[in-house]
């Protein structure tokens, strides 16, 4: 009787984890960082000159916005200073490449520097918490800047450096060269990011982010853990300096002003803090948002409002993702999947 019954229920009841949805396993990082490789060099070939330039500012923008998401949305640290570190990767390049014109050297030495000084702030910042390191950061972004008016000498004070480069082969154009080099760092520092976020180093920025207490208690370090997390996004910073200082053939401190340190903060929100493809939202964001502004500023003619505007397009935008996708735009795909699963 007892096994009848048994078997009565085994049949009678369902099983519970038959209607939970299975969770779909995301390809490999590399799958799409090797898709995306293709996807750029097809553009390359396509897009004019012009727009293959601007396609290389949005790689060499993607490592920062990277590295910065990173930072602030896995592992809580806010940043107002990366602007002055990738103003520290430019002008070591800058430098280097002048004294040996060796590109690849001149990028070594540019992370090198970069990681050093994302080291001395990191140990600063691991002490401090919420609007004080904010503070600290906000003081790097005013500092760096002035460092070049001080040692004119060296870094030749408000006109720069120019930056000394060998022409790329007779067969590719210098933009598709430019978008190429972008790109390809770009997608190197992305890989190397996402397969950091995959394994312990991810989880212990999200379980610091989360909880300081409950992570120490885990055993986890949380001073080195915030130190890692800030050297890891100021050698992406560091990388980003350099492909602009090789964009733009020349290196000045207008090229890094306190206004972009706080471009790259509302970039990252906007797209989506803690997720990579919402980096990429801020990088492309990063571009469009102010060339727009421009040429609206040109039909008006006024250079005042021509100057101030990509910060108020900015701002705006913020204001309208934030109520239309509080999780950013990397959210939207998610939330749309979601909204046709309830419907089904």
């Amino acid at each position: 009787m007892t096994n009848v019954q048994t078997k009565a229920n085994a049949t009678a009841v369902p099983d519970a984890g038959s209607n939970v949805p299975k969770r779909r396993r995301r390809p490999h990082p590399a799958l799409v960082i090797a898709a995306g490789a293709v996807l750029v060099v097809a553009l390359t070939y396509v897009l004019p000159p012009f727009r293959n330039y601007q396609l290389a500012t949005t790689g060499a923008y993607f490592c920062v916005t990277a590295g910065l998401t990173v930072l602030t949305g896995l592992n809580g640290q806010l940043s107002l200073g990366h602007g002055a570190l990738m103003a520290t990767g430019a002008y070591t390049l800058a430098l280097t490449q002048n004294r040996w014109v060796n590109l690849p050297l001149s990028f070594a030495v540019a992370i090198l520097v970069t990681t050093a000084a994302g080291a001395v702030i990191g140990l600063a910042a691991a002490r401090l918490r919420g609007p004080y390191l904010a503070g600290l950061t906000l003081a790097v972004a005013i500092v760096v800047p002035s460092v070049t008016s001080t040692f004119d000498e060296t870094f030749n004070s408000d006109q720069g450096l120019s930056v000394i480069l060998n022409p790329p082969p007779e067969t590719i154009p210098m933009e598709r060269w430019q978008a190429w080099l972008c790109w390809g760092a770009a997608l190197a520092v992305v890989l190397l990011l996402a397969l950091l976020i995959r394994g312990r180093f991810g989880r212990d920025l999200r379980a610091v982010r989360d909880d300081e207490t409950a992570a120490k208690l885990a055993g986890i370090n949380i001073a080195r853990t915030q130190v890692l997390a800030f050297v890891v996004s100021a050698v992406c910073a560091g990388v980003s300096g350099a492909l602009f200082a090789v964009l733009a053939q020349s290196v000045s401190p207008g090229a890094f002003p306190l206004t972009l340190s706080l471009f790259l903060v509302m970039a990252i929100v906007i797209g989506g803090l803690g997720s990579l493809f919402g980096a990429l939202w801020g990088a492309v964001l990063l571009v469009v948002l102010p060339t727009l502004a421009q040429s609206v500023g040109e039909q008006t003619g006024s250079q005042q409002l021509e100057g101030n505007l990509a910060l108020v397009v900015f701002g705006v935008v913020l204001v309208v993702v934030m109520l239309a996708a509080p999780g950013g735009l990397a959210s939207i795909p998610s939330r749309i999947s979601r909204l046709i699963r309830r419907n089904r």
